[in-house]
């Protein structure tokens, strides 16, 4: 049997990384320091960098910078600068294109009808064929992400408004998008045709919000109007929001793992409370894979909803068995050889005085490489636990996600790699376990999952892609995505 290697730091958790976070606000003053406040609720959907464009009536003002939201929006004199009746903003994690401040979005461009900024939760599948296509015909491009193709194909485009630039280059590109928009006029919010990413529309006094999740309308007291739907895109000009269905109709695929763990917990998605989905989830899991076992914990923050049904269901007793140091920065200390063993317990430390003697059954979202997961489980038996059954509110996760969400290559995947037996014996639990496909659909309110109608994206789950993967099947552009960090070819 192969060692589990580290291969990330411990520092960084092993979890699939959160996509990003779009926020947009028209019709009321001081738009740049609500879309802070929309932005730091978002916080966890992209930790690497943040940005806001604003527009006064006459100007567009920009700030783009790396770190988070209140590093970089706190202070009074740049949300001074950012002036005007309308802003979006954007949270990122890097999916594709280095970590640098030309990637930073909003992205900001002059048309002739005027400027335009652009924010972007996803991912295009086409974009490398679609970014040398269009450098063959002389653009120019300033980032090295796959949003910045929307811009040039705009830029290209023989349509006269901003909208009707905007869907002609939505109609050419492949993938998952949630967009925010804004323009001299307005603001403008979109999802791609088959909803894979989340976008709300709230409402506020006389404005308009749009934002990936209900929890960012939550922070500024806006009220919730209603999920953008599939394929959707609308246009919010002062008072009045207009809607327009200009692609062809798809069947939904929206991301199954927002309910497993990229959403916030107190956000809402499609009318359905995460909170409640993630302990339904841990009940379906109690009744597929019950262990003999005295206590239940979670691995905070993420496995708790699941832990808190899986002890409901379960009839034991539910614990705070690891305590989470919520104070440790990503970069708090180089994780040298010397540390790196003790990368983990910066972040959980076994609460001994809960485990001692006790047959544990451990609760987590996920097992991606699974190298967390082997110090968790080192660092429960530590702390006096007799046993330890680990078990997973999610199904195993074998494939990569190319529609915005940065997984690791399918190779680096433990459930890719090994049986769900071998992966216990690396981890070293007493026994490893993960809810069904079916189970978790069963926890969102069908019967099962019908490959048919599939009515999720659960592609890194059961490898079923819902888009054509444009990009990774061409083979004359994988020397492209090497230099442009799209996700690598399975």
């Amino acid at each position: 049997m192969p060692r589990l290697t580290p291969t990330t730091s411990p520092f960084d958790g092993d979890h699939l990384r959160e996509e990003c976070g779009v926020f947009g606000i028209t019709g009321v003053n001081d738009a740049s320091a609500m879309v802070a406040l929309g932005l730091h609720a978002l916080q966890h959907r992209g930790q690497e960098a943040a940005g806001i464009v604003s527009f006064d009536g006459e100007h567009f003002h920009a700030h783009h910078a790396l770190g988070h939201v209140g590093k970089n929006f706190s202070r009074g004199e740049v949300i001074r600068r950012l002036m005007g009746h309308a802003a979006i903003g954007h949270n990122r994690y890097a999916t594709t294109g280095e970590t640098a401040l030309r990637n930073v979005q909003p992205f900001f461009a002059d048309f002739d009808f005027g400027g335009f900024a652009l924010a972007h939760n996803g991912n295009l599948t086409n974009a490398c064929t679609l970014r040398k296509e269009l450098i063959r015909k002389g653009s120019l491009f300033h980032s090295t992400t796959d949003t910045e193709v929307i811009i040039h194909l705009m830029a290209q485009s023989r349509q006269n408004t901003p909208v009707d630039r905007l869907i002609d280059a939505l109609k050419q590109v492949e993938g998952a998008y949630s967009l925010i928009c804004l323009t001299p006029h307005a603001i403008i919010g979109v999802r791609d045709p088959l909803g894979v990413r989340p976008l709300v529309l709230g409402k506020l006094g006389d404005g308009h919000v749009l934002a990936s999740e209900t929890c960012a309308l939550d922070i500024i007291g806006a009220d919730y109007v209603r999920d953008i739907e599939r394929g959707e895109l609308v246009v919010a000009d002062g008072q009045n929001v207009t809607s327009y269905r200009p692609f062809e109709s798809a069947e939904d695929r929206f991301c199954v793992f927002e309910y497993i763990y990229f959403a916030r917990p107190d956000s809402a998605l499609h009318g359905h409370s995460v909170y409640d989905i993630r302990k339904k989830i841990g009940m379906e899991l109690a009744r597929e894979h019950p262990a003999p076992a005295d206590v239940v914990v979670p691995v905070p923050d993420s496995g708790v909803p699941a832990a808190i049904g899986y002890a409901t269901q379960s009839g034991l007793p539910f614990e705070l068995g690891i305590i989470r140091n919520h104070y440790i920065g990503r970069t708090f200390i180089e994780p040298t050889d010397n540390i790196r063993h003790l990368g983990v317990k910066l972040k959980h430390n076994a609460n001994a005085s809960l485990l001692k003697d006790k047959r544990v059954v451990l609760i987590d979202d996920s097992i991606v490489r699974g190298t967390t997961s082997t110090k968790i489980v080192e660092m429960v038996r530590q702390g006096g636990a007799k046993e330890v059954h680990l078990r997973i509110s999610s199904p195993p996760t074998r494939h990569s996600c190319f529609y915005g969400v940065d997984t690791p290559q399918k190779e680096k995947l433990l459930a890719h790699r090994f049986t769900i037996l071998e992966m216990a014996k690396l981890i070293g639990v007493d026994s490893l376990a993960f809810v069904s496909l079916d189970g978790l659909y069963r926890a969102l309110g069908r019967a099962r999952r019908d490959p048919g109608k599939p009515g999720y994206c659960d592609a890194c789950f059961s490898g079923d892609y819902p888009t054509v993967l444009t990009d990774l099947s061409n083979p004359g552009e994988q020397q492209l995505f090497s230099l442009l960090e799209c996700p690598a070819a399975e």
